[in-house]
């Protein structure tokens, strides 16, 4: 029997979705806020504002560290994301207009919601921002600087405390190095305790970026971004007043940023660059494949799914993670430095 060329690329493609099906634990995906007028965007956020109401945020502009790079904020509604709009920049009372950068959502217990954000030349001297919405993201306050030295959660989202303490995750790049450090605050922002910053540890790791973690006995864990080819993890007993040295974990880290979350029933799910860097440069490497993990511990972890896999130029990076008051997990993150890409998965399937 012949087959003519197209016959044989049919069958074959046919035969490549049969062998890679879609994981059931994806239950949709897409790109929020298609056809934005700025040529790149990163660094995206997420918050549930009220029980199937989302909200995303971004940095975008012509290219990071331009001027011109702004905060995007975008609010889901009936399942769909409306256009986004830019609500913060980096333009100066006195000076020229300086980039922003990682904007942080967090939707406070009994509160507004809140945007965190930088501005600055660069990461080693950017300065802290904050702003609220008492209206779901609609409408936004007047910004204000953040006390000296206070940065805000870093890249990933705050956590709340049993006794109501913000803990913000955050991390410097400039001075000695790369060095994580958290940041409290009992008064919603009014006012700010720094912890830190933590030990290097033995393998004097380079770390920044946490996302924290909470463990059935208590503990809290942070993971970490390095640039030592792993994920870096600290713990902490005495909810998040002194934390351990940082230490080596199993999980590869090709220097860039991750994000992780606590499930209602107890494991603990991490999204992350699952490649190691490259030989040739051993503090970078290729952010994909994309892929989600979870573990038990926070010791042992086990890959459940893989959300990017194709080499792509700028890859698949910077994800936020947060489980709904559905129970969902929603996932958002960089896809090509072109667009914020949304993801929604079960976890009972995972």
């Amino acid at each position: 029997m012949k087959f003519s060329l197209l016959t044989l690329l049919a069958f074959v493609t046919s035969a490549t979705f049969a062998a890679s099906p879609a994981s059931p634990a994806i239950l949709s995906s897409g790109f929020i806020n298609e056809g934005a007028p700025y040529p790149e965007c990163h660094a995206s956020t997420l918050a549930e504002v009220a029980p199937g109401r989302l909200v995303a945020a971004w940095f975008g502009g012509t290219k990071e560290r331009d001027p011109d790079v702004g905060i995007w904020v975008s609010r889901q509604e009936g399942g769909k994301w409306l256009p986004g709009v830019e609500v913060a920049n980096g333009i100066q009372t006195e000076g020229p207009r300086l980039p922003t950068w990682n904007p942080v959502l967090f939707q406070s217990p009994q509160g507004p919601l809140v945007l965190f954000y930088k501005v600055g030349p660069s990461p080693s001297t950017w300065w802290g921002m904050m702003m609220t919405s008492a209206d779901g993201g609609k409408t936004w306050s007047k910004p204000q600087r953040l006390p000296d030295g206070v940065l805000g959660p870093i890249k990933n989202k705050p956590v709340v405390l049993k006794d109501g303490t913000w803990l913000a995750s955050s991390s410097t790049e400039g001075g000695p190095g790369w060095r994580v450090h958290f940041e409290l605050t009992r008064d919603a922002g009014r006012t700010w305790e720094i912890v830190g910053p933590l030990a290097p540890g033995v393998a004097d790791l380079k770390a920044i970026q946490p996302s924290v973690l909470f463990h059935a006995d208590g503990r809290l864990q942070a993971l970490c971004r390095t640039s030592n080819g792993v994920l870096a993890t600290t713990w902490s007993r005495d909810n998040g007043r002194t934390w351990t040295p940082l230490e080596k974990t199993e999980l590869p880290n090709p220097n860039s940023g991750t994000d992780a979350v606590t499930l209602k029933d107890g494991r603990q799910l991490l999204v992350y660059n699952n490649s190691a860097p490259l030989p040739a440069t051993p503090t970078k490497g290729l952010r994909y494949p994309l892929d989600v993990a979870l573990s038990t511990d926070g010791v042992t972890w086990k890959h459940v799914l893989t959300l990017e896999s194709e080499p792509i130029g700028n890859g698949y990076a910077y994800p936020a993670v947060i489980q709904t008051s559905d129970g969902l997990i929603h996932v958002t993150y960089t896809w090509d430095r072109k667009h914020i890409k949304h993801v929604v998965l079960d976890p009972k399937k995972l």
